[in-house]
C-alpha cells in the first residue's frame, strides 16, 4: 500500500481526452508515441512507477490547457509488442491537483502536483455507498445498455461491490470528456454514483441530440 509520503511532488502526466482513471481501478493503455514510450521507461526506473492521467481542458486559455484534477496510476502490468509498442495497465493510486507545469528537457509533460484533500484515495479498502439502491440502478442501467445496444455480463455486474460497479461504469461508459471529469472530481462514491445516474438519465432522454438514443 502506498503512503502519502511516497507520493512525489513532480509527476509525469499523460493528457488523454476521455480517459478516466479512478483510485483502486485499472486502466489499460496502448503506448506507442516516442515521447510516451520515454515517459514509461522513466517511470519504470522509479520506485513508485507513477504516471498521472489528466484530461486536456479546452476551456482554459493558458497554453497548458489541462484540467486541474487528475489521477495518478502505478504501472502494474506491461508487455512489449514485436514492433516496440507497449500494452500497460495503470492501477489508480490517488487523485492530485495540478499546481504548475514543469519546464524541462523531457519530451513528455511534467507537473508540480498537490495530493492534499485526497487522503481517502490511498486507503486499501473500497469505499462503500450506504444509500445505494442497487435494484433501481440496475434497471436504469439495463435500459441504457438496451438503448445503446450494448452487451455485458450481468451476473458479474450484479455481484460487484459498490465502488467497483460505480467506478467501472464511470470509466467504461461513453460519456463526454467533461462528463468524465465530473465523475473524477466527485468527492465521494455517493456523489459519483449520483452523477453517474444523472448522466445515464440525461442520455436516455436524448441529451442535446434528440436522436442520440433512438
Amino acid at each position: 500500500m502506498m503512503q502519502s509520503a511516497d507520493l512525489p511532488e513532480t509527476l509525469a502526466v499523460f493528457p488523454l481526452p476521455g480517459a478516466l482513471l479512478l483510485p483502486r481501478s485499472r486502466l489499460p493503455l496502448h503506448v506507442f508515441e516516442p515521447r510516451y514510450l520515454q515517459m514509461l521507461s522513466d517511470a519504470l526506473k522509479t520506485p513508485q512507477r507513477l504516471i498521472g492521467m489528466v484530461q486536456p481542458n479546452p476551456c482554459r486559455s493558458d497554453s497548458g490547457k489541462l484540467h486541474q484534477i487528475g489521477c495518478a496510476g502505478r504501472v502494474t502490468q506491461f508487455s512489449e509488442t514485436e514492433d516496440g509498442r507497449y500494452m500497460i495497465t495503470l492501477t489508480g493510486i490517488s487523485r492530485f491537483r495540478v499546481k504548475s507545469e514543469v519546464e524541462g528537457f523531457t519530451p513528455y509533460r511534467r507537473c508540480n502536483v498537490c495530493w492534499k484533500g485526497f487522503d481517502r484515495d490511498l486507503e486499501r479498502e473500497c469505499e462503500a455507498d450506504a444509500r445505494f439502491a442497487r435494484d433501481p440502478f440496475l434497471r436504469l442501467l439495463k435500459r441504457y445498455f438496451s438503448a445503446r445496444d450494448l452487451a455485458t455480463d450481468w451476473e458479474t455486474l450484479c455481484q460487484a461491490d459498490d465502488e467497483l460497479l460505480v467506478n467501472s461504469l464511470s470509466m467504461l461508459l461513453d460519456f463526454t470528456p467533461e462528463d468524465k471529469q465530473a465523475l473524477l472530481e466527485a468527492p465521494c462514491l455517493k456523489t459519483r454514483r449520483e452523477t453517474l445516474v444523472t448522466l445515464i438519465e440525461f442520455a436516455l432522454r436524448g441529451g442535446p441530440d434528440e436522436d442520440r438514443l433512438q
